[in-house]
């Protein structure tokens, strides 16, 4: 579906964005893994740094309770952040840098503001959506699943309607999210613009691109959810795949 825009002219001053084809997420995520081959190093040290985080957060709060299931989607949807000293990584090695942990840290301080900035978004939308879930767990437990009882078991069953609602949700959720932040996040680590000016081009660039968009959505889904499955340890390789292939999307849609 073609959506235009152009409308968002009127208000902001926004670069270009280009439609791309639906095979070109293979080709992000090809390109992504041979940047992570030039310097597995720097990449895969963020990749244990967000894999560490994870079980810290999953570690701190009770796997039968709602604040779990939340709490996985808040990791969601703050993890890309951490993706900007990979997207940084990505732009030395195109500009004939030397590509290092720490020169990316210091390369991210350029448009540190903007990004602490988008950032702030996301953690208030993570909040947001565990109040939410909060509440509509409290309706039907009291805030708290029965013991003995596992999320997936409390989750199914009599309580499946609810459940429905619940992931519908966390799904409208989730795609808002992934509109504004697609290719916000590596245009706010490349160039010194504002991050409304990032979001907006972000939606722009998702909204021509709807089912290219699509196709690199489940592909992320689908990485994510084997990183999940193998104890956050696959995200050590999954993440900076995953940023780095991110990269070569923004590059592609945003001129």
């Amino acid at each position: 579906m073609d959506m235009h825009l152009s409308e968002l002219d009127q208000h902001f001053t926004i670069p270009k964005t280009r439609k791309v084809g639906a095979d070109r997420p293979i080709a992000w995520l090809k390109m992504g893994m041979a940047d992570l081959l030039q310097h597995p190093g720097p990449s895969l040290t963020y990749g244990g740094i967000v894999t560490v985080v994870g079980w810290l957060m999953l570690s701190m709060v009770d796997p039968n309770g709602h604040f779990f299931a939340t709490l996985v989607t808040g990791f969601l949807l703050l993890s890309p952040l951490a993706a900007a000293g990979i997207y940084e990584l990505t732009s030395e090695r195109e500009e004939g840098r030397e590509t290092s942990f720490m020169q990316s840290l210091h390369d991210m301080g350029k448009n540190l503001s903007q990004i602490a900035f988008l950032g702030v978004i996301l953690g208030m939308v993570a909040i947001a959506w565990e109040r939410v879930s909060a509440i509509l767990f409290a309706l039907l437990y009291g805030g708290q699943v029965p013991a003995g009882t596992s999320i997936i078991s409390a989750l199914t069953g009599e309580y499946l309607n609810f459940t429905l609602v619940w992931v519908a949700a966390g799904f409208v959720l989730a795609c808002f999210v992934f509109a504004l932040s697609a290719v916000s996040i590596p245009m706010l680590a490349d160039r010194e613009v504002d991050s409304v000016t990032a979001m907006m081009t972000s939606l722009r660039a998702v909204a021509e691109n709807i089912g290219t968009m699509v196709v690199w959505a489940a592909l992320i889904v689908t990485l994510t959810a084997i990183g999940f499955a193998t104890y956050l340890i696959g995200l050590v390789v999954i993440f900076p795949l995953l940023g780095h292939a991110t990269w070569y999307a923004y590059k592609e849609m945003v001129e």
